[in-house]
């Protein structure tokens, strides 16, 4: 057969024309932000809770050591007054003995009685001196078994603290790479972002946290019904409307978070509005 003899039939060609993607309004880019900062709180928290761990460690370490440092200046201090009353002991030891070879030359007996009275005196001088040595060992005996068990705490609380320590750095090293992408995510997504709107997010996150974004919440479709999803407040239906429509960020009179709307319930609260793409079928030849 002789290509003439083919019939030439018409083929449809299906034809899907190049839709632009609709520009995005200020608070679709803040919401972008907002959802990243999200995702960077939920990784952040898990790392500061570690951190808060190794703190209060930290922190109760250092307290031991402080105790430990405390009673250990006042054994040396003890040490020191124990030193001076032995060393006064010896002294009138010293002396004592002195008089008692005076006494065994003695001429008389008055000059006797006299080296007696002096050697009684330094002997009473003596015990008063050991009395009060012997009180600050005791004092010291108890303040080395309180550094003692102190070093122990020491011992066991820096152990803890070690391990809070290896926690935190695996913690911090599992979300490392996340966390400079979201960082890196972020940066770009401020850029988009009007200064004086980042300002005031940033002011809202600080105060509000989490609900610094809330989204419109449907209450009832036929009535027009809405609500903020942060304090629940209702919301007109001009304001909802508004904020499809409007380039300008909207804030909720009730609570003052910025708010935000689903896609899907906007399309629903405006059906002609719909953003899809329309595909046409062209015949051609």
């Amino acid at each position: 057969m002789s290509d003439a003899a083919w019939d030439i039939a018409p083929t449809l060609v299906t034809v899907v024309p190049h839709v632009p993607e609709p520009s995005m309004s200020v608070t679709e880019k803040l919401l972008r932000v907002f959802r990243v900062d999200q995702q960077l709180g939920g990784l952040q928290s898990r790392l500061k809770s570690a951190e808060k761990c190794l703190e209060e460690q930290t922190k109760q370490l250092g307290g031991i050591e402080s105790k430990r440092d405390a009673i250990q200046s006042q054994l040396k201090q003890l040490q020191v007054t124990i030193a001076d009353h032995e060393g006064e002991m010896a002294r009138l030891d010293a002396r004592v003995e002195t008089l008692r070879e005076q006494m065994n030359s003695a001429k008389t007996n008055k000059e006797y009685k006299a080296f007696l009275t002096e050697v009684n005196t330094y002997k009473a001088d003596r015990s008063v001196q050991e009395t009060a040595a012997l009180e600050l060992m005791t004092k010291a005996d108890a303040l080395k078994k309180q550094f003692a068990e102190l070093e122990g705490q020491k011992g066991d609380r820096d152990k803890v603290r070690q391990v809070a320590a290896g926690d935190r750095g695996k913690r911090a090293e599992e979300i490392k790479d996340r966390l400079n992408q979201l960082r890196a995510e972020r940066e770009k997504l401020v850029a988009a972002v009007p200064a004086e709107v980042l300002k005031l997010y940033a002011e809202l996150v600080r105060t509000k946290g989490d609900e610094a974004m809330a989204p419109v919440e449907e209450l009832d479709r036929r009535n027009h019904e809405y609500n903020c999803g942060s304090c629940q407040m209702a919301l007109p239906v001009e304001t909802v409307v508004a904020l499809i429509k409007s380039q300008v960020v909207t804030r909720c009179v009730s609570c003052g978070c910025l708010l935000y709307i689903e896609k899907s319930l906007a399309d629903a609260v405006l059906p002609t509005t719909k953003r899809g793409k329309e595909k046409k079928n062209v015949e051609a030849l």
